[in-house]
């Protein structure tokens, strides 16, 4: 048990330096399957910077200045990014690898995948990179992540596996890219395969990216496959079309086999129907949840938002053990949210 930490780390180095030198074997090789250089490849990536209005309902979690990285994925300067970076916002920028800067405009946004989607306004004259498909995209996988800033620019990783994330925001990604040593600049940043493709974009860092319950620091990745069937509709509406999911506005945590509410969305369904900190939740429709996947998908199983949801709920202010039931209405995230499409 001593040695473990130890092999972890060997292990993790051993990796790194295996990744380090196929970073520069190739390269050329993603070169020549596409017909572009490296160079331009990476020149696709842009920094996104975004100023957040003011009484924004993410203004608390995720701040009132964001910034990260995009994909130039249009002609006409559309680009594709992490939703989180500029929902709600107020003023988005970007600039190129080249320190030209631009105003963009917020395009949309997309709670299920998370991806959001804003365009360079002008002649922002970057050639866009090709979407890929990461359906067949294995762990051991070699790949590249592209990104802005001064931690960015190209690090080599592997794909280490594909499962589900689960975020308690209301959030579930059947397959996500797990992805490993980790980056640090990974918000909406690029994922390429050796065919020069955006494969997925950059979500967020984890703990466990080999398998759950491991010491394996990584990176979540949304795979782009989910963003063809749904991008046309986004670019014409500002959003994805798909019928929204019941939201509750509850964020719950798992602890030694329980869901313990950890926060409550103000003014959202939850806290209308009494929903505090601290409350478990115990089944959903009269049946237990074990998990926060298990709770999302017996509420989303209840139909569209606007649906009654019931949640078998032990109160923590309460002496007794009796598990009360709370009937909620649930809504449609998007509409709580204060996102300006204009």
């Amino acid at each position: 048990m001593i040695m473990e930490p130890f092999r972890f780390m060997k292990r993790v180095q051993t990796v790194f330096l295996v990744l380090l030198t196929f970073s520069s074997i190739l390269a050329p090789t993603i070169a020549a399957a596409t017909e572009r250089t490296f160079g331009e490849i990476a020149g696709a990536i842009v920094r996104v910077k975004a100023v957040i209005n003011p009484g924004a309902r993410t203004a608390r979690s995720l701040g009132t200045e964001r910034s990260g990285s995009g994909v130039v994925i249009g002609e006409d300067g559309l680009i594709l990014t992490i939703g989180y970076l500029i929902m709600e916002s107020a003023t988005l920028e970007v600039t190129s690898h080249t320190g030209q800067i631009a105003p963009a405009d917020f395009v949309a946004y997309d709670h299920q995948t998370g991806f959001g989607l804003l365009r360079a306004r002008g002649d922002f004259d970057i050639q866009p990179l090709e979407l890929g498909d990461p359906s067949d995209l294995e762990p051991g996988a070699p790949l590249f992540i592209i990104s802005s800033g001064q931690s960015g620019g190209v690090a080599p990783v592997r794909a280490v596996s594909r499962r589900p994330f689960v975020g308690y925001w209301d959030y579930l990604l059947d397959s996500a890219i797990y992805t490993m040593p980790p980056h640090r600049e990974f918000a909406g940043a690029a994922l390429v395969d050796l065919d020069g493709q955006l494969v997925g974009v950059g979500s967020l860092f984890v703990g466990d990216a080999l398998r759950p319950e491991s010491r394996s620091p990584g990176n979540v990745f949304v795979p782009v496959d989910l963003l063809t069937p749904i991008l046309s509709q986004m670019i014409d509406t500002g959003r994805s079309g798909q019928k929204p999911r019941p939201w509750l506005g509850v964020h719950a945590t798992s602890s030694q086999g329980r869901l313990i509410i950890n926060s409550v969305a103000p003014d959202g369904p939850g806290s209308e129907a009494g929903l505090k900190v601290g409350d478990i939740i115990i089944g959903v429709q009269g049946r237990r949840v074990s998990n926060l996947e298990d709770m999302f998908r017996k509420v989303w199983s209840q139909g569209d938002a606007g649906s009654h949801v019931s949640l078998d709920i032990l109160p923590y202010s309460s002496d007794s053990l009796d598990i009360k039931k709370v009937v909620i209405r649930s809504r449609d995230r998007y509409g709580w949210l204060r996102i300006n499409t204009n």
